[in-house]
């Protein structure tokens, strides 16, 4: 009996797996996870794992991994319809009653199975046979054993047009089904079937469940195509499944992470040495429906396609294709092999270790965005950079999560700040002209070097309207916010608001005025609050009120930080030469230096 996939789902999403288990299973809490003693083996040391966030036990001794409902069935010995009846009694729902066109499907889909199952048997047969022993020799020279040949399954198609044919029928296998499945043709104008795969090694393709539904052929020697993979048909849609993920899913889930590779051999060679949590998908770009078997594995998935063009278009798509489907948590990371390698003959050439290397080095898929477009792009003058920035927030708009999106914006935002903003000159003791370098400010925000005195005078009314302004214009604060962070101001309760301010930059989003401040009252900063705004109901600056335009409001902030920096630099650029007049030193002529710098920043600005 079959069931809707999403009746299966509601039982899985109202039941406990940790109260199920934990009826015959005493289960500790260790971080996201319960631990016990396996119920299917006799163990002294746990090694039975519940992860309740993804709906799944696994045992590290006996390999027992599986749902709520393939527990139920294992545990108490049911087969699938009554653990499915059980469970869906205890959740308090109501077993739908399957329509006679769904158990026709479902007896269809078994028969096709059937079919597919007695061509892989063929295969294996003749790999091992008189006619296989060239694929024989051909596997065995790319390194793969006995066991790997049996774990994959993998056969040989004979170089003829009926010896297939003849083999389902023996079995009988209609040949109506045999052609539904994909494993003959029906050419053109003819009625007489014969075999799709001749000449070719096998690597049978099997869903989620092990369940052989097509088959990938490569040719031995010369020939086009190299690869040929069965047609769609009921049980397989290419797009939507994934190599190796029967054999991949328990080493993904025990790794935490699954890597993407390139093609069927790739992924035999990461199985064979070590990395038995590789997948591949099958000759196409990856979809929508392959990322989402992805997360299904692990939040971040690592696509390790070659470092050939071909393979870094192909890594291009992929996070495009991913860019809408982000969420909290899930993405991608992009390893990339050193041309001419690829997974398989970098690791005969140079170890595993060499892979793992390539792993460690993984990208995330925000860098590699900025990447490919910083190589794409000249960014030498004001109108390329603004082109360069927005082809950047173009990517970021596809992202479909809002949280996400504004994570990546700000990301963006940051790194455009530190590769755009200038590098200023910095002269060296007894040179007027010469090499140039920048000085970072320290974490404080201020210059780094000697103590220094408070700057200039009327500080806290640059201060207050610096506040001011992103409390009355919210808008503001997500474009000022690196900078109002590089500041430290001298009047402590200013300085504490200034650091509550931008404590709340997320919390913002969307806020008017009076919703900060009843944000900022929260938090314990009333007195301070009513100290600042009483002093903007007496200021006629136009732009400290609301309803002023955002442009004149972000030109009036940049103009007071401007003279706010630039002020505090002149007072300490003041005292600092005063005390190198006393002692020059190479600390006070360093110092010198740093200050001669942002000077000249604060000027051009």
């Amino acid at each position: 009996m079959g069931f809707p996939a999403a009746f299966l789902d509601e039982i899985r999403s109202r039941l406990s797996l940790v109260a199920e288990i934990g009826r015959q299973v005493k289960l500790t809490r260790k971080g996201r996870e319960h631990i016990g003693l396996c119920p299917f083996h006799n163990e002294k040391t746990p090694s039975f794992t519940v992860n309740e966030e993804k709906s799944f036990y696994h045992c590290f001794g006996c390999g027992a991994h599986g749902d709520v409902i393939t527990y139920a069935m294992q545990a108490q010995h049911l087969s699938f319809p009554e653990a499915v009846e059980r469970l869906a009694e205890q959740a308090g729902l109501q077993v739908p009653e399957q329509v006679p066109e769904e158990r026709e499907r479902a007896k269809h889909e078994a028969s096709l199975h059937d079919a597919l199952e007695v061509a892989c048997v063929f295969f294996q047969r003749e790999l091992r046979g008189p006619t296989g022993h060239e694929a024989l020799d051909y596997l065995r020279r790319r390194g793969l054993d006995e066991q790997t040949l049996g774990r994959f399954r993998l056969g040989y198609a004979p170089d003829s047009r009926g010896a297939l044919r003849a083999a389902l029928k023996s079995q009988g296998i209609p040949e109506a089904l045999s052609i539904e499945a994909g494993l003959l043709i029906v050419p053109e104008g003819r009625t007489e079937p014969y075999d799709r795969f001749r000449g070719r090694v096998i690597f049978p393709i099997t869903d989620r469940r092990g369940r052989v539904i097509a088959f990938g052929g490569r040719i031995l020697g010369e020939g086009q195509p190299k690869y040929l993979n069965s047609p769609d048909t009921p049980l397989f849609h290419k797009g939507e499944v994934l190599y190796g993920l029967a054999q991949a899913r328990e080493a993904a889930i025990k790794a935490g992470t699954v890597i993407l590779c390139e093609g069927y051999m790739d992924v035999i060679a990461l199985h064979r040495a070590g990395f038995a949590h590789a997948v591949a998908p099958l000759g196409t770009a990856l979809t929508e429906q392959q990322l989402g078997l992805l997360w299904r594995l692990a939040p971040e998935p690592i696509l390790c396609l070659d470092g050939d063009a071909a393979g870094q278009r192909a890594l291009h798509k992929a996070a495009l294709r991913a860019l809408p489907l982000l969420k909290p948590g899930n993405s991608v990371r992009f390893a990339t092999i050193p041309p001419p390698e690829d997974p398989d003959s970098l690791i005969r050439n140079a170890g595993p270790a060499a892979f793992q290397t390539v792993l460690d080095q993984a990208q995330p898929l925000s860098e590699m965005l900025w990447q490919w477009e910083w190589a794409e792009r000249p960014t030498d003058t004001p109108e390329r950079r603004a082109a360069f920035e927005t082809a950047l927030f173009s990517l970021v708009d596809s992202i479909q999560d809002r949280t996400v999106q504004d994570q990546y914006r700000r990301y963006f935002r940051s790194r455009l700040w530190e590769s755009f903003r200038p590098v200023r000159p910095v002269y060296h003791r007894g040179q007027t002209k010469g090499r140039r370098h920048s000085v970072d400010r320290g974490p404080d925000g201020r210059l780094p070097g000697l103590s220094r005195p408070n700057p200039y005078p009327n500080a806290g009314g640059a201060e207050e309207q610096l506040l001011l302004m992103v409390i009355v214009h919210p808008a503001l604060l997500e474009e000022v916010a690196e900078r109002l962070g590089h500041l430290q101001f001298t009047d402590s309760s200013l300085d504490k608001l200034r650091q509550e301010v931008l404590k709340h930059l997320d919390g913002w989003a969307g806020l008017d005025s009076e919703g900060v401040r009843r944000h900022l009252s929260a938090c314990g900063l009333t007195q301070i609050l009513d100290r600042l705004l009483e002093a903007r109901a007496h200021d006629r600056i136009a732009y400290l009120q609301p309803g002023a335009p955002l442009d004149g409001v972000r030109g009036l902030w940049d103009h007071v930080f401007n003279l706010y920096t630039r002020k505090d630099i002149g007072a300490e650029l003041r005292w600092a030469e005063q005390q190198a007049g006393a002692a020059m030193s190479d600390e006070t002529f360093a110092y010198l230096n740093a200050l001669w710098s942002s000077m000249t920043r604060g000027e051009d600005s």
